[in-house]
Formats: structure tokens, C-alpha cells, sequence
């Protein structure tokens, strides 16, 4: 009878291993691959891994401490439903008593998913005046791929004559390389993310003047003779874009000072770049500044992304000359036809307080639908990373001039 039981046992074990075992996602605890929208593409669909999310302080004790928040694959043993509210500092004049709040998916200090550990890091630079979770549509996003994402607040207060400009233009990327360090201590043994971040494998990605500190966390180097030339050109022509001229030429000297040179250069100014920065993702991103010759020094992975009727950081002074200049042999250029400057911010629904306070043009396009802008910059950017940073050979595939088809989208590459 013994005998009988454990041959039976044995039998009902091998049939068992014998067929594979279908699973739905709630079975097995993992997220539902969906977009934002039926439509979504691929690689916008939410990834494997659940998302967490912490924050951090950067030098507590210092005089400006720099506040960052993490996002990360999180471990969700309960099933737990991703939603948070993120507070978001407003940088801008607002009525007093005014909460600047962001709704997102994430998990709240949940715990990290080790099973591919250690993850490629990527640095997110918000927008000038923008807060950091203002873009976890983005970060959160990347997280469910495999990623670890910091986002740093940035020290800056916008007001009409962009008085904010110079300095940030200084010390966004000391912001970069402060951050990148900061996540060496946390991936160091006994640091609070001891084995879960590669800061081998690094991006930096940003939108509008991240856009910026992406391409100089790249390498990218003023060149002043070249951005005023184009400054002159702009005033004599009265170009309605000469006005990003206004907060830089007057004070080129001031920022040698704040960033620690002896003199104004005469050429190329020095980088601000950590070597282990392998690409940048910088979305209506600022170039301007570094002109053809600064562009060219840059010369990792770019995916430049933006639309042609951005009037905040027109097309021709950021995403076109990006990559245009650019020396990297391995680049795209996605291009938003009819696009405005804030489809890479979130939804009107995901922060509340831009109805609250009328400013709809930073939740909204006057063209497209801004979930639709999300799906597509996640699916771009997402592939972008896992081919760059994971060596995925099937995102590389997606980005391949004739993989890539959307309505609205026109798309340039090379290396793809």
C-alpha cells in the first residue's frame, strides 16, 4: 500500500509538470501590461515590475538641501492597488493656502523587487519652475521596465523675467552630479538601496530646461560666441524667439563667476558631466545655449523628442538642433506635428491645481490628447532605455526607422 501511494504521488506529481500552468496577472501578482489609452503601443504598456516609491533629502544639514524622490521595481505581495498622491512644490506666485498636489501609481515605501537587481539608473530633470513629481506619469513608467528612477527638485522660483535663468543654468547640472552620487551611497553596501541600483548604466532625461541639463550631464559645453551670433541674428530679424536671449546674454559673466572660472572662456566652456552618463533622453530640451560646436561634443545616445509649435522652447532652438549637432552615431528625433510645449507633463486629472489656479496650459494641448502624448513618449523613451542601457534587442528593432509608424509622428534615426 506504501508502495502504491508513493507511485501514485509520483505520477500526479509528473502529470502536473508535465502541462504548463496558465496564470492570469492577478494569480500571479503581477501589474496589467495596459496603456493609458486602448491604442497604447508596446512599450507603453505598464511593465513587469510593480512600482515603489521614497523620498530622500540630499545634504539635510546643508543650506540647500536637495530633496529627490525614487522610484523603483517594488515588491507587492497583497495585490495592493497603485495610487498615491504626491505633494508637488509650486514654484511659481500662487494664492496663499493654494495645495499643489500629483496624482500618480506608485507604492509607498514598498520593498525592492531584487529579482533582476541591480537596476540601470536614470536621472529625470523637471522643467524649469516645475516640480519633480509633476512627470511621474514618466518616472513611475520606467520603474515598471526595470529601472531606478531619482528625480531632483531643482532650486529655482519662476516669475516674468525669468530672473531664475542664469543660475540654474550653473547649477542644474551640479544638481546631476550630486544626484548621481547620491545614489552611489544609496547602492553602496549598507546603503538604504544596498544592491538595487547599477550606477554603471546611467541616463539622464528631462523636459524643457532638463531638456537642458540632460544634454550637459551628456557633455554638452557652451559655446557663447555661436549662441550670441544667433542671438544678434534673432534681435535683427525681431524672430518672437529671441526672447529666450533675454535672461542669458546680459549676465554671461555672472555665471563664469557662479560656476567657478577665473574668466569668461574664450571658447568652448568646460563640461559638467559625469563619464558614466551612456545616454539622455532630453524632451523639448534647451539647446540653444550650447550651439553647433557644444552640441557636437556630445557624442553617447540621444533620443530628442518635441513638438513644432512649442513656443516655449521652440523646435528649431531645441529638439531639431539637438539632432542636427550631435556628434553620437546612435540618435532618433521624435517629432510631435502641431505639438505645444507641456505634452510631457501630466494630465489635467493627475494635478488638480492647475484648474484650480486656470493655468490648463501646463495639463493640456491645444492639438493633442495628452494621454495619447504619454503613451507615446513613454513607448519612445522605454524602448530607447532598454536598448541603450539593457541591451534589448527587441526594443532596438522598435526603433528602426521603418518599425516606427503614428499618426502626428514624423521620426528620424540612425543606429536604429
Amino acid at each position: 500500500m506504501k508502495h502504491r501511494l508513493i507511485l501514485w504521488t509520483v505520477l500526479a506529481l509528473f502529470f502536473v509538470l508535465s502541462f504548463p500552468i496558465v496564470l492570469d496577472a492577478q494569480d500571479q501578482n503581477i501589474p496589467a501590461p495596459v496603456g493609458l489609452r486602448p491604442d497604447a503601443p508596446t512599450y507603453a504598456l505598464h511593465g513587469p515590475y510593480w512600482v515603489g516609491t521614497q523620498d530622500f533629502v540630499i545634504d539635510p544639514e546643508a543650506d540647500d538641501p536637495l530633496e529627490v524622490t525614487v522610484w523603483y521595481p517594488a515588491l507587492n505581495p497583497e495585490g495592493l492597488a497603485e495610487e498615491i498622491t504626491y505633494p508637488a512644490t509650486l514654484k511659481f506666485d500662487v494664492p496663499e493656502g493654494t495645495v499643489g498636489v500629483v496624482h500618480g501609481h506608485a507604492l509607498k515605501d514598498a520593498a525592492f523587487d531584487m529579482a533582476a537587481a541591480p537596476y540601470p539608473l536614470v536621472i529625470f530633470s523637471p522643467g524649469f519652475g516645475a516640480a519633480r513629481t509633476n512627470y511621474a506619469h514618466l518616472t513611475e513608467h520606467l520603474a515598471s521596465y526595470g529601472f531606478v528612477v531619482i528625480a531632483p527638485d531643482h532650486h529655482e522660483f519662476f516669475e516674468s523675467t525669468w530672473a531664475d535663468i542664469p543660475k540654474s543654468t550653473i547649477y542644474r547640472p551640479q544638481d546631476v552630479l550630486k544626484t548621481i552620487a547620491f545614489a552611489d551611497d544609496l547602492a553602496a553596501a549598507g546603503g538604504v538601496m544596498a544592491g538595487v541600483i547599477n550606477t554603471d548604466l546611467i541616463a539622464v532625461a528631462g523636459h524643457s530646461y532638463g531638456g537642458y541639463t540632460a544634454l550637459a550631464a551628456a557633455g554638452g559645453r557652451f559655446d557663447l560666441v555661436g549662441f550670441n551670433a544667433r542671438c544678434e541674428a534673432a534681435y535683427a530679424a525681431s524672430d518672437p524667439n529671441a526672447w529666450l536671449c533675454d535672461p542669458l546674454v546680459p549676465l554671461e559673466n555672472e555665471m563664469a563667476t557662479m560656476a567657478g572660472l577665473d574668466s569668461m572662456p574664450e571658447g568652448l566652456w568646460p563640461a559638467w558631466a559625469d563619464p558614466r552618463v551612456d545616454a539622455i533622453i532630453p524632451m523639448a530640451g534647451d539647446s540653444y545655449i550650447f550651439d553647433q560646436a557644444g552640441l557636437a561634443e556630445i557624442t553617447i545616445p540621444v533620443m530628442a523628442i518635441g513638438g513644432t509649435l512649442d513656443t516655449s522652447t521652440p523646435y528649431e532652438w531645441g529638439a531639431h538642433p539637438t539632432y542636427e549637432y550631435i556628434s553620437s552615431e546612435q540618435k532618433a528625433l521624435v517629432t510631435f506635428q502641431n505639438a505645444e510645449h507641456m505634452i510631457f507633463g501630466s494630465t489635467c486629472a493627475d494635478i488638480p491645481w492647475a484648474v484650480d489656479l486656470g493655468v490648463t496650459f501646463f495639463c493640456s494641448d491645444p492639438v493633442w490628447d495628452m494621454q495619447r502624448t504619454q503613451d507615446i513618449t513613454h513607448h519612445f523613451a522605454t524602448a530607447f532605455l532598454l536598448d541603450v542601457l539593457k541591451g534589448d534587442a527587441d526594443a532596438h528593432a522598435a526603433l528602426a526607422p521603418d518599425a516606427v509608424s503614428f499618426s502626428g509622428i514624423t521620426y528620424e534615426a540612425q543606429g536604429f
